[in-house]
């Protein structure tokens, strides 16, 4: 409700000189801008309306071809792989360009002198498509080992939980967490890895010796063997097993956390705040995942765009980091500070969305542990 002496000052002072119909407005409306964003609000809500309904509509058709999907059943499974696949393989791509600069600087710290001066550089000199370099590999390899890391993930942990036990699984919840994640990685790194080797390759040499996915994975193996692709993969293991076992761990126990203080139960929240709640929680996770993974990162780069022929994987380690030092294990770290805690929480939340899609419940904080301290 708008005030009587602001409508007798606007009725007054209308600003600019206007016919007596549109006066007539103004006198009725002095605040024409509070109206417009109302309007903008309401076309706004009619929008989120009709998505809302659309996504339900299509939920209920998907969920009648499915049937019911029982958890630890082989549909969830499919279903929480499939899942994964579209988390990680979407926001990945998304960000090419941020792991196309942090790559590049990794391999060369002197190439640019900040992330958006290389942004300008790589534009100018490439254009926006040189900007995307790394794209496809990016999308085929982190499509194939989301898949497998969701979807293992939910499978190891209830194989680890059934194993020792419900009761000991729920008293040592993190270390399952921490078990399952790390089991799904080292399966999901190997379907990653010949994709990553082709990127990195593609990314870090100027221009590009890699234009293409396939045709880049048949050039390695014709000139290093099948090996040549997976020469990374240590290190990608160094890197990727302490991030993801970060990655869901974390997540579960600040999701829990997130519904431990607030109050009620997760249930009693609609499905826009729970994915809400996920990305939160992927967010912060990402953080995490980024600060213990970074040094095992820049050594990935490192050795898919330097490793000698015929060099063994110690002796690489050791030479570069007689290279670079440990301050330089730090490089690139801000930038991916911002690409994973991003990249994390969208993850996250498209994975929640696609299991509520499915009829499923979102990842994380049942509420068990609340309702034992209330």
């Amino acid at each position: 409700m708008i005030p009587d002496w602001i409508n007798a000052f606007a009725a007054q002072h209308p600003i600019g000189t206007v016919s007596s119909k549109e006066s007539s407005t103004v006198k009725n409306r002095p605040f024409t801008a509070w109206s417009a964003l109302d309007d903008v609000k309401t076309k706004a809500d009619e929008i989120a309306h009709e998505a809302s309904r659309e996504f339900n509509a299509a939920s209920q058709k998907a969920q009648e071809k499915t049937g019911k999907i029982q958890p630890g059943s082989l549909k969830y499974y499919a279903a929480c792989t499939f899942g994964g696949m579209l988390a990680c393989g979407l926001t990945h791509t998304a960000v090419t360009p941020l792991d196309l600069i942090k790559c590049r600087r990794q391999v060369d710290p002197k190439l640019y002198k900040s992330n958006i001066q290389a942004f300008r550089t790589i534009r100018a000199a490439e254009g926006i498509r040189g900007v995307f370099t790394g794209w496809s590999p990016t999308f085929f390899g982190y499509s194939a080992q989301g898949a497998f890391k969701y979807g293992g993930y939910e499978y190891f942990k209830v194989f680890y939980s059934d194993l020792v036990g419900q009761e000991n699984a729920s008293r040592f919840k993190t270390a399952i967490y921490l078990t399952a994640s790390a089991s799904a990685e080292l399966i999901a790194d190997i379907a990653l890895c010949p994709f990553e080797s082709v990127k990195v390759r593609g990314q870090t040499t100027i221009p590009p010796e890699i234009t293409g996915t396939f045709s880049g994975i048949s050039s390695v193996v014709a000139k290093e063997g099948v090996a040549g692709l997976y020469k990374g993969l240590y290190p990608l293991w160094g890197r990727q097993v302490p991030y993801t076992m970060m990655k869901f761990a974390s997540f579960e126990t600040i999701v829990e956390m997130i519904y431990h203080n607030l109050p009620g139960q997760k249930s009693d929240y609609n499905k826009g705040a729970q994915t809400a709640v996920a990305f939160s929680g992927g967010y912060l996770a990402g953080i995490l995942c980024a600060a213990v993974s970074h040094p095992a990162d820049v050594m990935v780069s490192k050795l898919n765009a330097n490793r000698q022929a015929g060099e063994a994987f110690g002796a690489a380690m050791s030479r570069i980091y007689g290279d670079i030092g440990f301050r330089g294990l730090w490089n690139g770290l801000p930038v991916r500070i911002v690409m994973i805690g991003t990249l994390t929480g969208l993850q996250w939340m498209i994975y929640d969305s696609f299991k509520i899609f499915m009829g499923l419940p979102t990842t994380g904080g049942s509420g068990e542990d609340k309702k034992k301290t209330n």
